[in-house]
């Protein structure tokens, strides 16, 4: 699936059909590895079935499966350029703060 394509609720679903393959294929039952994960079952049948849960619930689960590793990509900044490393390293500053309206007529009196 192109997940630049779909929406929200497809890609949470197949995320959580994603899961459900690896603890299969580790001949894992739920209760096993919601034991592991240290979520309740319901909570790790409703990631599988739907793929709605909380972050921690899908990191702890990732996690337990051994597949924090696959992790490591999600929203890194990719560079294309030295600019573009340049700039993603550079520290956003604020704009200097403007003097209200009514203290600027103030001053000017």
């Amino acid at each position: 699936m192109l997940f630049d394509l779909a929406s929200v609720a497809e890609i949470a679903h197949t995320l959580g059909q994603r899961l459900r393959a690896l603890r299969l294929q580790q001949a894992l039952s739920q209760a096993e590895l919601a034991s592991r994960a240290g979520v309740s079952e319901r909570a790790l049948r409703n990631l599988e079935s739907t793929g709605q849960a909380t972050l921690e619930t899908l990191l702890r689960t990732t996690q337990a499966l051994g597949r924090t590793a696959d992790l490591e990509g999600i929203l890194e900044i990719k560079i294309h350029s030295i600019r573009a490393m340049e700039e993603a390293n550079r520290v956003r500053q604020r704009a200097p703060r403007r003097t209200p309206r009514k203290l600027k007529a103030h001053e000017n009196n």
